[in-house]
């Protein structure tokens, strides 16, 4: 070491002196012998700081080598989410497709119910209708406040209407599923985290809050269904904002009651022979 080499050379000319003969003054050799351990404590001192400074380096391509890993896993997590949505996109024109083919460009709901919904939609801009599919989507950033399954107002008195088209004569064989789904985001905030521990919970719970109001709107309780899909059915990549929103969603699905569904015992009789 440095430091080492420095104290013995210091030594060695001192003994030099001493062994010469020549008498050094006691004040001299004191403030000698002061500098030399000042100059060894400061070389001991940057030692150590090199030494600090090299362990905080491997420290930095550590932290470096496991983000740059993060962001490999996440372009292939994004890789994968894009796959996805091109394949539902895909699966969702296709069966577009077969739904326009068997209906020939026909709604498979009655005429004046499926108008009826169509000036719905038009009314309120929070929900879509698809007279090809008779599927309604709400979108839950207008009727529910983030991370809550609470309807707002606006939402009950769309409902309302709804359910007053749903009990028309014409409507009174239709069945209806209600459909849950949210972003890949966790719930953030601690009081709702407590309520809603998973997407699963939050996406259940909004359609429940949907059919209950359904419910309390007049519709019976035997053509009504709930289900929730969490983040597991995405229409954009949860890559921006903007896309997270599309996916936070309630869908209503109006439907035949031959349209089979599963759970659904009058539309899927041969499960249960």
């Amino acid at each position: 070491m440095k430091c080492n080499r420095l104290d013995a050379v210091l030594l060695g000319l001192l003994g030099l002196v001493l062994v010469s003969g020549c008498m050094v003054p006691q004040a001299r050799l004191s403030s000698c012998q002061q500098r030399e351990r000042a100059l060894s404590e400061q070389c001991r001192a940057q030692v150590a700081e090199i030494d600090n400074l090299k362990v905080h380096n491997r420290n930095i391509e550590d932290k470096l080598l496991k983000a740059e890993e993060d962001l490999a896993l996440l372009e292939e997590q994004v890789g994968l989410d894009r796959q996805q949505l091109a394949n539902y996109e895909s699966e969702h024109g296709r069966l577009h497709a077969h739904f326009r083919r068997l209906l020939g460009g026909q709604s498979p709901l009655p005429a004046e119910v499926s108008q009826r919904l169509a000036e719905l939609s038009k009314r309120y801009p929070s929900i879509q209708f698809d007279p090809v599919t008779g599927i309604g989507k709400l979108d839950t950033d207008i009727v529910f406040d983030t991370g809550e399954a609470q309807l707002k107002s606006g939402g009950e008195q769309l409902l309302n209407e709804l359910v007053a088209i749903l009990n028309r004569p014409e409507a009174a064989d239709l069945k209806i599923m209600v459909v849950g789904h949210t972003d890949d985001r966790q719930v953030a905030k601690r009081p709702a985290r407590e309520k809603f521990p998973n997407n699963f919970h939050l996406s259940t719970a909004r359609a429940h809050a949907v059919a209950d109001r359904l419910l309390h709107s007049g519709l019976a309780t035997t053509r009504l269904g709930v289900a929730g899909f969490g983040a597991h059915q995405p229409v954009a990549p949860n890559v921006s904002a903007r896309d997270r929103q599309k996916n936070r969603r309630v869908e209503i699905f109006v439907m035949n009651r031959d349209v089979p569904v599963v759970g659904w015992t009058e539309s899927t009789p041969t499960l249960y022979r």
